[in-house]
């Protein structure tokens, strides 16, 4: 039988430029780079024109690649009040698609996304890109920043328990079940191991 893997679809939302990145990620926490992009609106368009893009490359993404889950990146106070305007809108759009493709979704902040990544919450955006490209094996950093920090918050959640606990297993995908089941294994196993070391 195969590994279970989970793959999931970081959305780093942004209304001028919106990254997205899908990773398989195994139960030893291995990944591997499905799809990096980054989907631009014309600053010059309408509101609901620029949204539509956005709108449009998130869905294709999530219907060629067809993940278990959705990580956004979860919006926060910012001193420039039109642009956390920009990427609440673009986040809304994105956990909209989600639900309307019967995909679960989370989101995440900043400063998780960076620790579950590098260790350090408050990593640049160059300790990010370099952390990434290691984990996922890319010959090079991943350009934009955009498109670095959405394959960031998809190892995120994949690293800090991407498939929901078992009380809700009736709603999991065949994929987020076999995770789920793994990731019970697995911890039983290092308790197990733990355990051992302490004399237990």
């Amino acid at each position: 039988m195969a590994s279970p893997r989970l793959r999931v679809l970081g959305i780093d939302p942004g209304l001028t430029r919106c990254g997205v990145g899908v990773v398989d990620v195994a139960r030893d926490r291995s990944a591997r780079l499905v799809h990096v992009d980054v989907i631009r609106s014309d600053p010059g368009l309408p509101i609901e024109r620029r949204l539509a893009v956005i709108a449009a490359g998130i869905r294709a993404v999530l219907e060629e690649h067809t993940p278990d889950v959705v990580a956004v990146e979860r919006v926060f106070a910012q001193h420039n009040r039109h642009s956390v305007m920009g990427t609440a809108q673009t986040s809304g759009i994105a956990l909209l698609l989600a639900a309307e493709h019967g995909v679960p979704a989370a989101t995440h902040t900043p400063t998780e996304v960076k620790a579950a990544v590098t260790g350090y919450g408050s990593a640049d955006k160059l300790q990010v890109q370099t952390m990434v490209a290691r984990v996922l094996r890319l010959d090079a950093l991943p350009q934009p920043a955009d498109a670095a920090d959405a394959l960031a918050l998809a190892l995120c959640h994949a690293w800090r328990g991407g498939a929901p606990e078992a009380s809700q297993a009736t709603s999991l995908t065949p994929a987020q079940r076999a995770w789920a089941d793994a990731e019970r294994v697995s911890r039983r196993e290092r308790v197990a191991r733990t355990n051992v070391r302490s004399g237990v």
